[in-house]
């Protein structure tokens, strides 16, 4: 059994579907204080730090288990975005996404009595679709609050899917979690077995 160092729905969901056994722990990270003292790293460089951050959180209070930790996060037009703070503000996300390409980068990390034993990241490009004001309104009526938790401010498995006219990258990147790329790694350490 490994640790998920996450209160997210589709990573539990993603581990649950994969017959991953999991208990979840939630990481108590600094996530904008981690951010800042990055400066001015790539989008994949403070994914991947976020993940092992939340990680080596858990794993302090987790002795001899492997912690799964994981970030998501979005970049469009230069620009790096988090989860909205208000539906103002996913409106706003959604009016500049509109017509571009949305970089989603998804990092894991695992982590194991304070030892990073292996982090990657993937990333996936979201083309978006033209997106009017009234289709903003209406989307955000139907998906408002869930989406606020969620980076991009779309649940792909729900109605995010008509923001977008193209999707390059795997459908798991895209939930907020490479779960091939872990399943590989928790292989290779063990843990997972053929």
């Amino acid at each position: 059994m490994i640790v998920l160092a996450s209160q997210s729905g589709s990573r539990r969901a993603m581990l649950e579907a994969a017959g991953i056994a999991y208990r979840a722990q939630p990481a108590h990270v600094d996530e904008r204080g981690i951010e800042a003292a990055l400066g001015d790293a790539s989008a994949p460089e403070v994914a991947l730090e976020l993940a092992k951050a939340k990680a080596l959180n858990v794993s302090r209070e987790t002795s001899g288990a492997v912690v799964l930790g994981s970030d998501s996060l979005v970049c469009c037009g230069g620009r790096r975005f988090d989860k909205p703070a208000s539906r103002e503000n996913a409106a706003e996300h959604l009016r500049f996404f509109s017509g571009k390409v949305m970089e989603l980068h998804s990092a894991a990390a695992l982590v194991r009595d304070g030892e990073v034993l292996w982090a990657e990241n993937a990333v996936a490009q979201l083309h978006v679709a033209d997106l009017s004001d009234a289709f903003i309104e209406s989307y955000l009526d139907a998906e408002w609050p869930e989406v606020g938790a969620c980076v991009g401010v779309f649940r792909i498995e729900g109605r995010g899917v008509q923001l977008f006219e193209k999707i390059d990258g795997d459908y798991f990147t895209i939930l907020g979690m490479p779960l091939l790329k872990v399943q590989a790694a928790l292989r290779g350490l063990g843990v997972l077995t053929r």
